[in-house]
Formats: C-alpha cells, sequence, structure tokens
C-alpha cells in the first residue's frame, strides 16, 4: 500500500492502516484518544504509539471512571513509571479530564454524542492533495477546545482537539490519493 504516511516504521504504518481517521464510536475509545493526544503534546506520535500499552495497563484499559477515582498518591505512583510520559501536568490533567469526560458523558447521554456533535454526527471529507495542505486546527476543533476547557478539560488546545478528531475519525484527512481515503469513506 502507498501510505500517506507510517511507512518507515511498522508501529505507525499498523496505525495509519487500521486506526487514523476510522470513525470510533466507543466512550472508552474517544477517552484513550484524548489522553494519547494531550500526552503528545510537545512530543512525537511515534513516542506515544511506544508507549500506549503501558498507558492501557496504568490507566485501566482507559476507563474513564477508573481513572477519575484516581488519588494524588497514584498520581505520585505514575510519575514514577516510564513507561508513559511521567509530565506531572499530563498525568494529573488525565484525570482531571476523565471528571470532565464523565460529567459531559452524563449530560449528553455520552460523550460520543457531545462529540460527534462538532461535525454533524458524521465524518468530515475534505479532499487534501497531500499531508502539507492539512490543518493543524479547523473552526470545528477552534470550538470544541473552547467548549471542553468551558467543561474544565484541561490539555485540549485546538490542535491537540484536532489531532484527536483526525485519529477518531471525526474527518478523514488521508490525501486523495492514498488509498485509505477512499476506504474511510472519501469522494474518489
Amino acid at each position: 500500500m502507498e501510505r500517506c504516511f507510517g511507512s518507515h516504521l511498522p508501529l505507525y504504518a499498523r496505525y495509519h492502516d487500521e486506526e487514523w481517521g476510522v470513525p470510533v464510536h466507543d466512550d472508552r475509545r474517544l477517552f484513550e484518544f484524548l489522553v494519547l493526544e494531550g500526552a503528545q503534546a510537545g512530543l512525537s506520535w511515534e513516542t506515544i504509539l511506544k508507549k500506549r500499552e503501558r498507558y492501557r495497563e496504568v490507566f485501566e484499559g482507559f476507563d474513564p471512571e477508573a481513572v477519575a477515582r484516581f488519588t494524588p498518591a497514584r498520581v505520585e505512583r505514575l510519575l514514577l513509571d516510564p513507561g508513559i510520559v511521567r509530565n506531572r501536568l499530563k498525568v494529573a490533567g488525565a484525570v482531571r479530564n476523565a471528571r470532565a469526560f464523565l460529567a459531559v458523558g452524563e449530560e449528553a447521554g455520552s460523550f460520543d454524542r457531545y462529540l460527534w456533535g462538532f461535525v454533524g454526527g458524521s465524518p468530515l471529507q475534505p479532499r487534501r492533495r497531500s499531508l502539507r495542505e492539512i490543518p493543524a486546527t479547523t473552526p470545528e476543533s477552534d470550538a470544541l477546545s473552547k467548549d471542553l476547557r468551558r467543561r474544565g478539560f484541561t490539555f485540549v488546545g485546538s490542535t491537540i482537539c484536532y489531532a484527536t478528531m483526525q485519529a477518531v475519525g471525526m474527518v478523514n484527512d488521508h490525501p486523495v490519493d492514498c488509498p485509505r481515503h477512499r476506504d474511510l469513506g472519501g469522494p474518489g
């Protein structure tokens, strides 16, 4: 397959072929991507992919109810784990975000319903010719970021929100010459 990214590393290639841009409607998976994209801020996505399995272990399979109950002592223990990004603000932010995530889910019926409302319930299908045409933010990610911050989330700037939107398939940013663009519903 001629990939738009990920050919140089098997972990990246698998992420490209199987996950990036595939619509996700499971709240636990949505929470996973929100935590991982926040952890990625300032780092490479490759770093996060390599640490992903350990994140799944120490963050209770990304169960937001379990993470919301993490104590300050638990956060301190996590900061000693070299298998994750040991940034105090990011780890504590994941706990804070779990609590906010649950509140949003309660209010909206599910976090999925809330999140996908920012794109009208179905993936955006831009026709980009190259990865260079992909913006860092969009009006949708700006609106999502603003609303998440209003609700008490952290590490949810517009760039992180747009990366999350791409990861969970709210937008199909595979360029038109990438086979995954059409696989994910993009017009030919």
